[in-house]
């Protein structure tokens, strides 16, 4: 049985703590009062935003155009103008203060997305391979029910969540907002509104529990049962009832996750909207899942706590994360290229968001995201060396992880993005949750699943024949 060592559970927990202080920090750093904010502008606009253009650059340029298109009018007409600049200015000014304020909600709500969204696809990965009867990845079900473990505690963050969005304590759905649904409102949009048979405070708090509802107890299921095969004397009902219970998972984990993309995602930018949003979600989440399966594999193999495992188990797993990284890429272009092409105004502002203040994460992560994959995987003698696996594997949840950032941000906290000490330490909080999570449900548990009846195929699993390989061979054995 593998022993969770006092090194790492202390590193699990000093991670824990380090992000939470760096979180508080973030929150009580943010402006209280909308003149705290109206002072940072003016340090922004005298030494640049960081993201290009100065705000006192822009400003300047308007006010020309300004003076240039009311050049023969009256001074009543410029006393309006001046004033009308003086409301604007108001207006941008309580603009940028509720983004500074949604800065910290918004570098928590990246990394928790991330950390749940990969549990969750671990999850679907593992209810998958029971469902097609895989032998190959049998002896890698307790690193990933161990890690599914992750599930728990995320979803209670997410749970606070959603319900500090519901009480208006963080503003990161827009259309939250006051008045968007009322047409007497000075804040009333008729687009939000127009979908309000979907986009309304009840039915998105009411979806957002049934999905955690709906994952976790499944996970809870499929754990006890696992462990519950193991002893199993009842000829095989037992693994009959996990594959069952599976193939009902898949069928609501493939509606729950296209619904929750559109609701904690889609719902931050309420007036745009994606047809394979979900899908493309689904392979940004699917490849840092299989990433993070192939990470815990290698470290619990190398503390001989995997006996079952071979190189061509790890080698599955980065065919995986390779093949996945090719359909990812595939995803973005087609999203990009369609809504491009059409040049629909409803479709195209979510990317001239991303391309006016986040022009280098959003390209930078495609190079990421499928060039590093590539590079690095397509070698099929590469996939099986644990240290090439990791430097790949680190490209791609380093930019997966800026996908969501990327998702999320603009909506949120728009030319406001940094990335300080609110994304550092919300990283370290859940990771250290992660780590935690993990390695104390895979010490609670055989690292074997002796009850499962295709063990014997996995732990005898080859790809290719050691002695053809130089012929290229592709046998199973």
């Amino acid at each position: 049985m593998y022993q969770f060592s006092g090194k790492l559970k202390t590193l699990s927990l000093a991670l824990i703590l380090l992000g939470a202080i760096g979180i508080a920090f973030s929150f009580w750093s943010a402006p209280k009062t909308l003149e705290a904010a109206k002072e940072i502008i003016a340090q922004q606009s005298s030494h640049g935003d960081g993201h290009g253009t100065s705000h006192e650059e822009v400003k300047t340029d308007a006010h020309h155009d300004v003076k240039e298109d009311n050049h023969a009018s009256t001074k009543e007409s410029h006393s309006k103008v001046e004033s009308h600049g003086e409301n604007h200015d108001d207006d941008h000014a309580e603009h940028v203060f509720h983004q500074m304020q949604n800065k910290p909600w918004a570098a928590v709500y990246v990394a928790l997305f991330f950390f749940l969204g990969i549990t969750l696809l671990v999850l679907a990965f593992y209810a998958s391979q029971r469902v097609a009867q895989s032998g190959w990845s049998v002896v890698l079900f307790r690193v990933m029910e161990a890690i599914t473990a992750n599930l728990v505690p995320t979803s209670i963050i997410m749970i606070i969540i959603v319900v500090t969005a519901v009480m208006h304590v963080n503003h990161l759905f827009p259309w939250m907002g006051d008045g968007i649904f009322d047409p007497t409102s000075p804040n009333y949009d008729p687009i939000i509104d127009g979908k309000s048979w979907w986009m309304n405070v009840p039915g998105w708090a009411i979806r957002s529990v049934v999905y955690l509802a709906i994952w976790n107890a499944y996970r809870w299921f499929i754990r006890k049962n696992s462990i519950k095969e193991d002893t199993a004397e009842d000829g095989g009902k037992t693994y009959k009832l996990n594959y069952n219970i599976s193939v009902g998972f898949i069928f609501l984990f493939m509606i729950s996750e296209s619904m929750m993309s559109w609701d904690w995602i889609m719902g931050l930018d309420p007036h745009w909207f994606s047809t394979l949003f979900g899908w493309y979600v689904l392979a940004s989440l699917l490849v840092s899942a299989l990433t993070v399966i192939a990470f815990v594999t290698i470290y619990l193999r190398s503390k001989d706590a995997l006996p079952g495992v071979n190189d061509s188990h790890i080698h599955d797993l980065t065919k995986f994360m390779f093949g996945f990284s090719v359909f990812w890429t595939y995803l973005w272009f087609a999203q990009f290229m369609l809504i491009w092409y059409a040049d629909i105004p409803e479709e195209t502002t979510y990317f001239v968001a991303r391309f006016n203040e986040y022009k280098l994460p959003f390209l930078g992560m495609v190079v990421m995201n499928f060039a590093f994959p590539i590079l690095l995987l397509l070698n099929s003698d590469f996939k099986s060396l644990p240290w090439f696996v990791v430097i790949g594997g680190i490209a791609i949840l380093g930019g997966h992880y800026i996908d969501i950032f990327v998702m999320i941000m603009p909506a949120t906290v728009g030319a406001q993005w940094s990335f300080g000490i609110a994304e550092i330490s919300s990283l370290l909080f859940f990771l250290g949750i992660f780590i935690y999570a993990t390695f104390s449900a895979f010490a609670k548990a055989n690292p074997i699943p002796k009850g499962n009846p295709f063990l014997e195929e996995s732990e005898h699993f080859h790809y290719y024949n050691i002695e053809h390989r130089g012929e290229g061979s592709g046998d199973h054995h």
